[in-house]
């Protein structure tokens, strides 16, 4: 049972927390009262509105898919480690781990003093329990791929985690750095949480309207310092042009547009822009399990007649880059070393001949309204590309939670989607294409080469050497037409000028937002 810390052992450690959070404050700039990046004050009763084109579709941290979700539980949530800006692995609620010789014990000393937004106490025990529940299969959590190596996590003290694994894991600490693996109370039911989530992190939950916003309120217990705004509100306004106008009548402070006509549409004297790129991708998911695209030919045909910079240039209006499976910066992918580097129709025609259906087949895309701009007009983009070799698809667009749902369940034979990259593609696509990864039902596709390069991956500590596996799988996944991968975009971020210290980021990762403030 967790309580309010109020020994006198509890209060000396809150004095000596409190003691860490002004200092930590004071460096982070910014923050209520402080000098911001223009050298103005921080109003500490302000709001900030961050516009959003979709309720979020989870609320339990570890379920976690959809950008919105993420976006508002990273507010809420605190995981064990985080990423700076330049999304290198830095300490969170826990310092950096102490890692044995053999590569196999990591043991974490967490922060004094923390807690989580009802007041309760946060230590080792809430850690072995979230990661036991990830780790639970009756859990369904999407991050239970990134505990894959654990062998026994331990909790011998209140602030020590002592977490032993089967093998060496090059990627693990990439998979504790992020909202998926966030801490949850040990003591506070999962209903609980479905409807009121608690964590550490900066802001706590106060309410929902549903489809029409999420406030959250400053968390003054937060470990690394005073939140930037009283209230943050998260409003859900699905169309572009309504989010436009929102952002010009200063109803809305932030939000962030992946389209750069939209995104020019929205600037005023009232706002300034911010542009950055990004790890994330846009692909066309082919399940193979799925009949209609068992046939590696049929994919090969899809993957040949797919131009990507013409699904860059008429669904992103050039907002992007042509990309590989892998964008990690490391470990990038040659975005030409595949079958079809361009679009080649006669290519596509020869592979359909070799599936036996040269005159082509019907498909049906899903694909999603509200949870990116481009989502819409990327899947009729491809439509029309493979039109051109007589492959007839359907488009069936749904709205976010129902293509959430038919996503995770893998109740699809081919998908528009825009999936999250990280640093270490392990911990990107393990979880995809290994075949006890955890949304491998969600790709479609799995096979004992991929089993034995990504366990390979892992198990290689030198970074030449690794990049050369991951350059091997890349080919792999390309010369199956496992997937076809499009284009990473680029964000545009407009922001009301009173909004000061927002940290844009390539990984899309708001952990620093916190820092954000409004001026007087």
């Amino acid at each position: 049972m967790k309580v309010a810390p109020s020994t006198h052992r509890a209060a000396a450690a809150g004095a000596m927390l409190m003691t860490a959070s002004l200092l930590l404050a004071a460096c982070a700039g910014g923050g209520p009262g402080k000098p911001n990046e223009d050298g103005g004050a921080a109003d500490p009763d302000a709001g900030m509105v961050f516009g959003i084109t979709a309720d979020v579709a989870q609320t339990l941290p570890w379920k976690t898919t959809s950008e919105q979700s993420f976006q508002v539980l990273s507010q809420i949530y605190s995981p064990l480690l985080s990423t700076d800006k330049d999304s290198v692995i830095i300490g969170n609620l826990a310092d950096l781990p102490e890692i044995s010789d053999d590569n196999l014990t990591y043991t974490f000393t967490l922060k004094e003093g923390l807690k989580f937004s009802d007041g309760s106490a946060l230590d080792s025990e809430d850690v072995k329990y979230t990661y036991d529940l990830i780790m639970n299969p009756e859990s369904a959590a999407s991050s239970s791929s990134f505990f894959a190596s654990v062998e026994s996590i331990e909790a011998p003290s209140p602030t020590s985690v002592v977490i032993t694994l089967k093998h060496p894991d090059a990627s693990f600490l990439s998979g504790i750095n992020g909202v998926n693996t966030g801490i949850v109370p040990s003591d506070v039911d999962i209903e609980t949480l479905q409807t009121t989530p608690i964590g550490s992190g900066p802001y706590k939950w106060a309410k929902r309207v549903a489809n029409e916003s999420i406030t959250l309120e400053r968390n003054d217990d937060f470990f690394l310092g005073t939140p930037g705004v009283a209230e943050l509100e998260f409003r859900i306004i699905p169309e572009s042009q309504a989010m436009v106008s929102a952002l010009k009548t200063e109803q809305v402070d932030v939000a962030i547009f992946d389209n750069p006509v939209t995104a020019k549409t929205a600037a005023s004297n009232a706002t300034k822009t911010e542009e950055v790129g990004s790890l994330q991708y846009h692909v066309l998911q082919m399940r193979a399990a799925s009949p209609v695209l068992a046939d590696v030919n049929k994919r090969l045909a899809i993957q040949c007649a797919i131009s990507r910079q013409e699904v860059i240039d008429s669904a992103a209006l050039g907002a992007g880059e042509v990309t590989g499976p892998i964008t990690a910066p490391e470990f990038r992918s040659d975005v030409t070393a595949q079958p079809c580097p361009d679009q080649d129709l006669d290519k596509a025609k020869e592979y359909l001949k070799k599936a036996g259906t040269p005159d082509g087949f019907d498909l049906t895309i899903i694909t999603s309204q509200g949870l990116y701009s481009t989502a819409v007009d990327e899947a009729q983009t491809v439509q029309a590309q493979l039109a051109l070799v007589g492959i007839k698809v359907k488009v069936e667009t749904l709205d976010s939670s129902a293509y959430v749902d038919r996503w995770l369940e893998g109740d699809f034979d081919a998908a528009i989607a825009a999936n999250g990259g990280g640093t270490d593609p392990h911990t990107g696509y393990a979880r995809y294409f290994t075949s006890t990864g955890s949304f491998n039902n969600v790709a479609g596709y799995s096979s004992p080469e991929l089993d034995a390069l990504f366990a390979e991956g892992i198990a290689t500590t030198d970074k030449v050497e690794r990049k050369a596996v991951y350059t091997e799988l890349s080919g792999y996944l390309v010369d199956k037409a496992v997937w076809a991968w499009l284009f990473t975009p680029k964000k545009f971020i407009v922001l009301n000028t009173g909004v000061n210290d927002y940290e844009a980021r390539i990984d899309a990762s708001l952990a620093g937002l916190w820092k954000a403030n409004v001026s007087k």
